[in-house]
């Protein structure tokens, strides 16, 4: 594994439940990548080769919000790259803290 991003996208909503809806459009958008990813409370984390592809996953996401009815897209996001090597996976960080 060469690059790994942990987004946390945060679309205008007028509440919680529209919140959480849009979230989860998001999050089905990852799961739809078939990249190696794992939901947080705060945030996702998503692993691959292709440093371009996550980047691109990270854009899509803002518009994915976007299609779910968000007026604004906030977002956070952390990276971690490698470009000539191998970075810690997600189950190296917290396989030993999985149930």
């Amino acid at each position: 594994m060469s690059a790994s991003v942990a987004i946390q996208v945060l679309p205008a909503a007028e509440n919680d439940q529209e919140l959480c809806r849009m979230v989860d459009e998001v999050i089905a958008y990852i799961q739809s990548t078939g990249l190696r990813y794992e939901v947080g409370p705060f945030e996702t984390t998503i692993e691959g080769d292709d440093y371009n592809q996550l980047m691109d996953i990270v854009k899509e996401c803002q518009h994915v919000a976007v299609r779910a009815g968000a007026k604004k897209v906030s977002a956070y996001i952390k990276v971690a790259y490698q470009p000539d090597g191998e970075i810690l996976t997600i189950d190296q960080k917290i396989g030993k803290y999985q149930k």
